[in-house]
């Protein structure tokens, strides 16, 4: 089946005792056993191990993804952490991609370093920082690509070869370009984690996250931590991103050509010094995200004339662009990284990675794009 055909029918069938369409909310702590010898005979005994309708959605997103199975979890920094948790230990080594979202890097620089793991934050973008980085005790590889908020793109192909190599497992954020556009694990990365909260839901309606995963050992060692943990995703969230998820393409194909439109315009304007898109042929690694991917997505970001305090006026003068955090909705949303996503990123790390104080960050949504074009104009017609 193709990509449009599974993301509607993948993982789900009608109910068997209404023939109901949609999967049930299956809203209930416990499930009740037919005896003792019968334990779990149907498959479920408590929500926190596990739950009908999350479980439609993990069997679709393993199916869109290419894995052998999925787990979903409260948020995608859940889904993170569990990653964490499962694969390092006191003494341990971790290699993360220097540009993270935000609460990628504060769970490792300010939670994990207490109980004794190191992390390395290396420029990804060349496979030789990766492997340059690695010691005896790295047991994680964590990139990020296109990284949040810069666009950074990683090679996943040319990390998970460096990776196989040295026995270790390759984690990679795909929230930004969905399985739609970028399959990681068709280029040899383990596991795959998503923030459901972007585009698999799409309307600003859920928090939530999912590992996918490429072999059963890994699902069993994640899958006992999220278990252990109680980071499960709610059977309401997996609905809502069941019914999200059926209509991923046609967001994303729509969204990534209004981000093209609005990218080109931003490009051409006189009071914009820098546009930053993976569409756009300037942007420095064009090659790699159209080889590595399917399409470019709807992220983009830029910098006008006048520095952060023109940036910060711009931002509080667009209306139809909403000031807020999250991306991937139907909604274009407009964010500063640095006080918004990015915050807990310290300004000389910031600095480092090239997180700007001025960088003014758009999440391109479904609206008109003459609309989503005019607005910007307005905008900067009055710095």
């Amino acid at each position: 089946m193709g990509f449009r055909t599974k993301q509607v029918h993948a993982g789900v069938e009608p109910d068997p005792t209404t023939g109901a369409i949609l999967t049930p909310i299956h809203q209930t702590t416990t499930f009740v056993q037919p005896s003792v010898d019968d334990y779990m005979t149907k498959g479920f005994t408590y929500s926190r191990s596990g739950n009908p309708t999350v479980s439609a959605l993990e069997a679709k997103l393993a199916i869109l993804e290419g894995g052998v199975s999925a787990a979903c979890f409260s948020t995608g920094m859940a889904a993170t952490n569990s990653i964490f948790m499962a694969l390092l230990s006191a003494g341990d080594h971790a290699v993360i991609s220097q540009v993270a979202y935000g609460g990628t890097y504060r769970l490792a620089s300010k939670i994990y370093t207490k109980f004794g793991v190191d992390f390395s934050f290396v420029d990804t973008s060349d496979p030789a920082n990766v492997a340059d980085a690695i010691t005896d005790r790295t047991r994680l590889i964590f990139t990020e690509t296109p990284a949040n908020p810069t666009l950074v793109y990683t090679d996943i192909a040319a990390v998970s070869a460096i990776a196989r190599g040295a026995g270790i497992p390759h984690a990679v954020d795909n929230t930004f370009l969905t399985p739609y556009y970028q399959r990681p694990l068709e280029l040899d990365a383990d596991l795959v984690m998503h923030s459901t909260t972007k585009y698999f839901d799409g309307h600003n309606a859920t928090v939530g996250g999912a590992v996918v995963f490429a072999n059963e050992q890994l699902d069993e060692e994640i899958r006992f931590v999220q278990n252990s943990t109680g980071s499960i995703m709610s059977p309401q969230v997996a609905w809502l991103t069941l019914q999200g998820s059926k209509t991923l393409s046609e967001r994303m194909d729509r969204q990534s050509a209004n981000a093209m439109a609005v990218a080109e315009f931003l490009e051409a304007h006189p009071k914009v010094t820098t546009v930053s898109y993976p569409g756009l042929a300037s942007f420095p690694q064009h090659d790699l995200a159209a080889k590595q991917a399917t399409g470019f997505g709807a992220m983009a970001w830029f910098e006008v004339k006048g520095g952060v305090a023109a940036g910060k006026r711009l931002m509080d003068t667009v209306e139809l662009w909403t000031l807020a955090e999250n991306l991937g909705s139907v909604e274009s949303l407009i964010t500063h990284p640095v006080t918004m996503t990015h915050a807990a990123v310290e300004p000389a790390e910031r600095a480092r990675i090239g997180i700007t104080d001025g960088l003014v960050r758009i999440s391109v949504g479904l609206e008109d794009t003459e609309d989503l074009i005019d607005d910007l104009a307005k905008a900067l017609d009055t710095l």
